[in-house]
């Protein structure tokens, strides 16, 4: 599974000082070490009792950086935590939001060394290619145009700017390692059928779609980035939103894609600790931080399936959804009278033929979907609509605050038989792999010669 990990932890220097400044929790430079310091397992030289030298006030923070002569501005903070937070849609404290923001620096500082190696090596991103990628966020992540997302950002204190540099970082170390990194990764025939093996003899047992947020740690810094770790997984038991922090925050490969590994089966984790976490968990259930080689890794199940088995909840339904609003400010017993007079004329509807009486008779409103699959109905809809046959509705359940409303069946198409992931899909998923395991190498290389100049306010 590490080799799925490509690393964006920023390490500044070879010193304790750069390492404590790196987390903002250095606000003077450290003492000289002692005559006789104790040895430890950093490998450092470090006294037993640290004394920091000068006024070491607790408000000092770092503010802005300039990375190889590049500036990031508090302005270009700002911006960005706005975006982590209005994904979040949540208040977190003023300690939380101080964390949020060292944590958004160091990877503002990643995206500024992947733009550069990529201007370095010729082959930049232009503006046209990110404003196209913009357009398409905007239209596909956001349902929003161009002019309309700009608003949208401007409205919750962050800009078009913010989000365009995160577009380019990723579209320029996309550069990178497609033409640095892919050529030279080699996968065999043997080892891809040798997974699809293991894949077929575990058929009719469970397969996983996960979400994962990947901090990567070395023995120096290993404390502080799990103490990270349980303040994201604290975030998000609190309702955080895990698209938006493992986009922002996760070293692993599949931040771009908000952390999502998609359908794997255990043996594609090729790590039997993570194996048994998962085969524990149940769909919704948020596991971590884990300590792993490298560093600590969060999970989230978002949902299970069996292997190579069609999935009854993969059934693609024609659904009708008829919704009668009540008049406001009823009484109780006039309610549940209105409710079992709709439960009567439902019941008496002769299936979605019959839709119209509802709209003429009753004045509902009837609204039809001819594509939508059984698991991304609420899970307490998607039994009872997977029991029922065409033209039969389900028990009426509240819709907004003065409506009720039922499911009608009107069409059905089973899946077929999954067949599982193709030699094609295991071998690009195991080049993948490799490549981000090359990438975490490359990344960490530039970081370690780049010249980076930190500033600070109080």
């Amino acid at each position: 599974m590490t080799e799925m990990f490509a690393e964006k932890w920023l390490k500044t220097g070879h010193n304790a000082f750069a390492v404590l400044a790196a987390f903002g929790l250095a606000a003077a430079p450290v003492a000289q070490a002692q005559d006789n310091p104790t040895e430890d397992a950093s490998g450092l030289n470090l006294p037993s009792v640290i004394e920091f030298l000068g006024e070491n006030n607790p408000n000092f923070r770092t503010a802005a950086a300039k990375v190889n002569g590049t500036v990031i501005t508090g302005t270009d903070i700002d911006h960005r935590v706005a975006l982590v937070l209005a994904a979040n849609e949540q208040e977190i404290s003023e300690e939380e939001e101080v964390r949020l923001r060292l944590q958004v620096l160091n990877n503002l500082i990643d995206e500024t060394l992947q733009i550069q190696e990529a201007t370095a090596l010729e082959i930049p991103v232009s503006a046209e290619e990110v404003n196209q990628t913009y357009e398409r966020v905007a239209t596909q992540n956001f349902g929003r145009t161009v002019e309309t997302l700009n608003e949208y950002l401007d409205s919750i204190g962050s800009s078009n700017r913010s989000l365009k540099r995160q577009i380019e970082g990723e579209l320029a170390w996309n550069r990178i390692l497609r033409r640095n990194i892919q050529p030279f990764i080699s996968v065999s025939e043997e080892e891809v059928n040798e997974l699809l093996e293991r894949l077929k003899a575990s058929k009719g047992t469970s397969e996983y779609r996960l979400g994962e947020i990947f901090l990567s740690a070395t023995d120096q810094d290993r404390e502080e980035v799990r103490q990270n770790a349980a303040r994201i997984v604290e975030q998000l038991q609190q309702g955080g939103s895990f698209v938006a922090y493992a986009r922002q925050f996760s070293q692993a490969s599949t931040a771009a894609v908000g952390g999502d590994l998609g359908w794997i089966q255990l043996p594609q984790l090729r790590s039997q600790q993570l194996e048994a976490i998962v085969q524990q968990m149940e769909a919704g259930q948020l596991v971590g931080p884990v300590q792993i080689p490298g560093g600590f890794w969060i999970v989230y199940l978002i949902d299970k399936r069996q292997v190579l088995t069609a999935d009854p909840r993969d059934a693609v339904l024609s659904l009708a959804q008829v919704t009668y609003d009540m008049p406001a400010g009823q009484n109780a017993a006039d309610r549940n009278a209105a409710q079992r007079r709709f439960q009567e004329f439902v019941s008496s509807m002769r299936g979605c033929g019959d839709l119209g009486r509802a709209r003429s008779e009753l004045g509902a409103q009837v609204v039809s979907n001819d594509q939508i699959t059984a698991r991304s109905l609420p899970a307490a809809l998607q039994n009872e609509v997977l029991q029922m046959a065409l033209g039969q509705a389900t028990q009426p359940f509240q819709s907004g605050n003065d409506g009720v409303s039922v499911l009608m069946l009107c069409g059905r198409d089973d899946p077929l038989l999954d067949s599982g992931p193709s030699f094609d899909q295991l071998m690009a998923q195991l080049e993948e792999d490799r490549v981000g395991k090359r990438a975490q190498r490359y990344l960490r290389d530039l970081r370690r010669d780049a010249v980076v100049e930190y500033a600070g306010q109080s």
